[in-house]
């Protein structure tokens, strides 16, 4: 059907980003657009073609495929498509047909480049990557590498403690780290002299090994500013020695901190630390939906939101184990308390449950088990208290279950790999998200190790767990692009979690247990998948921006509901986002569906 070119500019005003166009520039885009009818089943593309340029459905439907045939997209009246191989390398990504007899407008390359060299606003939508939200001036955003002094002062454990304390009158400083061999073994401050030294009245011949703190906590050249800060907080000292493995690279001070503090999060965690009950702790974790509305609104990115509510969450189990210790005694043998679901992979947002479990040193007797039944009653139900509410899978530690010890956790995995029926898959996906939070650390170490060689070894257990992986499909459909839910109290809108963000984490666990890669957080896993060459550097690209998009249009709409007086939730209404955040948000699950099938496909994305 010929369109006039009133037809053209009058249609354009009502797609973004034309209608933000100057009306001369619109109206010369008008003249250059050509307007295509195509049959029902016509190809309009295929993968690896160079594409003719931009399409806009101005009537009909059209299906976009992956190289395997698997639909992604389902695209009706004003969505574009073909703009993501357009401005990837002029190739098209996808297949894509007309599921019906279709009007189509298409933009030529040189247009459309034209547009988005000359004109913000398209360039912004057509720019598929999340901009630079960091704030450099923020604790939260910067990494240590530049917080910390990066040529600590250090002595021997065999140097006398007088000379140590010239050398740090001397060099104006309050702490010396304690190597041997170029190892950190120790941390001696000047408090450790003062209080322990002279307040003891030690002899003159006194060496440093006598009073330092023999293997402080350390953090890596990685982790980010606020991390210390939570560190000092929760642990009452104020100097954090970093290290790359066992070497020492530098210190980080609360001096150094002076101009970087993340104060809100750090004072809730500080608070935690400190407190004397799960209901005092409650007081604290009410602030968390406030802290989640002032880092969004700083522009932080959401791993940083993310990670900074996970600390919260994690100061506050610690916090409780050592309640339940002072309460209950010490326990009768070591044991270890692990996180797996969001708060394992340091994703928590403004709404979460609880998942855990405890490991037991296999010493651990009949007669020991009510001990750490009650401990697990005490942390799980303050953990409740604080907001955290109890797992409606009671994938929990109150489950005895999951309160085992450590040879029993064995099992457990090597029973989930040689036989992946449908609750070993659930079960292994739950669980290859552990993470320790508070205990004997090592119990988990050989454990994870073993569990991720095996799991790889066996084939059949990851064909099994990338189909588990599969089961949670991106909302695209019909209706501009998506599937809402189509009954029930969140009728009409996207679940940005389950069909949001759960795909690209099942997708990132799969990568790990390809690699044997032992970290947890989704996003650490895709660049680790991606260095070590489970995922190809464009796969891990495109699949990265995908996932920043959807997980901070998931925090943005919990945002606007805090700001309304609303409990966050995890139901966008479609209705509530633009033109270009709803073109933007279905590109992003479009390419998330596409790493979908390629992994189904035992492809991996490697091309």
């Amino acid at each position: 059907m010929p369109l006039s070119h009133d037809e053209i500019t009058r249609f354009l005003k009502s797609v973004h980003p034309y209608d933000a166009l100057p009306q001369d520039v619109l109206d010369s885009t008008a003249r250059q657009i050509q307007v295509l009818e195509v049959e029902q089943d016509a190809s309009l593309y295929e993968l690896g073609n160079a594409l003719p340029g931009v399409f806009i459905i101005y009537e009909g439907q059209v299906e976009i495929t992956d190289e395997n045939g698997a639909v992604v997209s389902h695209l009706g009246l004003r969505n574009s498509f073909g703009e993501r191989g357009l401005f990837k390398d002029g190739r098209a990504v996808t297949n894509a047909s007309a599921q019906e007899h279709s009007v189509l407008m298409l933009l030529a390359p040189d247009l459309v480049r034209d547009l988005a060299s000359e004109h913000e606003v398209v360039s912004s939508f057509f720019d598929r990557t999340r901009g630079d939200r960091t704030d450099p001036q923020s604790l939260a955003t910067s990494s240590i590498d530049i917080l910390m002094a990066k040529d600590p002062a250090i002595c021997t454990p065999g140097t006398p403690v007088q000379q140590a304390a010239q050398m740090m009158r001397d060099r104006h400083i309050s702490s010396l780290c304690v190597t041997s061999d170029d190892a950190l073994v120790g941390i001696v401050t000047l408090r450790d002299i003062s209080g322990k030294y002279v307040a003891d009245c030690m002899p003159e011949t006194t060496l440093i090994a006598e009073i330092m703190t023999p293997d402080p906590i350390t953090l890596s050249p990685t982790d980010i500013g606020s991390d210390v800060l939570h560190v000092m907080m929760e642990r009452g000292i104020g100097h954090v020695p970093i290290c790359e493995g066992s070497k020492l690279v530098g210190v980080v001070t609360q001096t150094d901190l002076t101009h970087y503090q993340a104060i809100n999060s750090a004072e809730l965690v500080r608070r935690i630390a400190r407190a004397q009950s799960a209901q005092e702790m409650a007081h604290v974790t009410a602030e968390i939906p406030q802290l989640l509305v002032q880092l969004v609104a700083s522009g932080n990115r959401h791993e940083i939101v993310t990670r900074l509510i996970t600390d919260i969450a994690d100061t506050a189990t610690r916090r409780l184990l050592a309640l339940a210790e002072e309460k209950l005694g010490p326990p009768p043998v070591p044991y270890l308390w692990l996180a797996c679901g969001s708060q394992g992979r340091q994703e928590q947002t403004g709404v979460s449950d609880q998942d855990n479990c405890l490991m037991l040193d296999d010493s651990v007797s009949k007669d020991d088990m009510p001990y750490f039944a009650a401990l697990a009653k005490f942390v799980c139900d303050g953990l409740d208290t604080c907001g955290y509410f109890y797992c409606p899978g009671d994938m929990m530690a109150t489950n005895p279950r999951w309160c085992q010890p450590v040879r029993i956790w064995h099992t457990y995995f090597k029973g989930w790999i040689a036989k992946p029926n449908p609750e070993a898959q659930m079960l292994a996906s739950v669980m290859f998200d552990l993470r320790p939070i508070g205990g004997t650390f090592e119990l988990f170490t050989n454990l994870q190790a073993d569990t991720l060689a095996a799991a790889n070894a066996n084939s059949i257990f990851v064909a099994h767990m990338i189909s588990n992986s599969l089961k949670h499909t991106p909302p695209l459909g019909l209706l501009r692009g998506f599937a809402t839910i189509r009954s029930g109290e969140h009728r009409n809108t996207l679940d940005l979690k389950h069909n949001g963000v759960v795909p690209v984490v099942d997708l990132a666990r799969v990568y790990s247990l390809q690699g044997q890669l032992p970290e947890a957080n989704s996003r650490a896993r895709l660049k680790a998948a991606e260095a070590a060459g489970v995922l190809s550097p464009s796969g891990a690209r495109d699949l990265l921006d995908a996932y920043d998009l959807i997980a901070e249009n998931r925090l943005e709409h919990q945002v606007r509901l805090v700001k309304s007086g609303k409990k966050p939730d995890n139901y966008l209404p479609p209705s509530c986002l633009s033109d270009f955040e709803r073109s933007h948000l279905r590109n992003a699950f479009v390419v998330v569906k596409t790493m979908q099938s390629a992994v189904g496909h035992g492809k991996g994305m490697l091309g």
